[in-house]
């Protein structure tokens, strides 16, 4: 299965997007809540239609920048939001991206790509961040596919991805999920270290 533009532009097109909440997911709301700077800039990377840069946006977080693959769901955010910034809407491939980010917000991306990819990911991770930025999100706390995304992982796992690079603040099992997801995912805070 090659996890290309077009699978994924097909996959929002046909609506086949199980993983799309429709809202913000609690975990996410409840730390985004908690932010007090709004100068932030902040990544939602492979970001789909993105309820978390809608809800940031709303919130007088301006400095979002949402990067996908596939041009449908960014199409989707600016119909969503007339006036959030086109420029901060990026169709790339995430591995492509240049820039740094004071937070970059981790919400079902991590297992929609190929997990052969995960060590890439963590290093991009560290390379888009600026000193001290956090990595922050949720992962599958389960096996899931072993085929075609989402696919899953165990904690163990996560941990020796992202431990060559972060310092990992928190890796527990979410108490807010949403009720579908329940017991399935870790909410993690990983601190890029210097």
């Amino acid at each position: 299965m090659i996890l290309n533009e077009n699978f994924w532009e097909n996959k929002y097109k046909s609506q086949n997007t199980g993983w799309d909440l429709g809202q913000i997911s609690p975990p996410l709301k409840a730390y985004i809540d908690q932010l007090t700077n709004r100068e932030f800039k902040i990544l939602i990377p492979g970001g789909g239609n993105s309820y978390e840069a809608t809800y940031l946006f709303k919130k007088g977080f301006k400095n979002v920048f949402v990067v996908d693959i596939s041009k449908t769901p960014l199409q989707n955010i600016q119909k969503r939001i007339p006036d959030f910034p086109s420029e901060q809407l990026v169709h790339d491939n995430f591995f492509d991206l240049e820039n740094q980010f004071d937070l970059i917000l981790e919400q079902t991306f991590f297992c929609a790509i190929n997990p052969i990819l995960r060590a890439k990911y963590a290093f991009k991770m560290k390379e888009l961040l600026r000193d001290k930025g956090k990595l922050v999100g949720l992962l599958f706390n389960a096996e899931l596919n072993k085929d075609h995304p989402p696919f899953g992982g165990s904690k163990e796992e996560y941990l020796a991805c992202f431990k060559p690079y972060f310092d990992i603040h928190t890796m527990e099992n979410s108490y807010n999920s949403i009720k579908s997801r329940a017991g399935k995912e870790l909410f993690f805070i990983n601190q890029k270290r210097e």
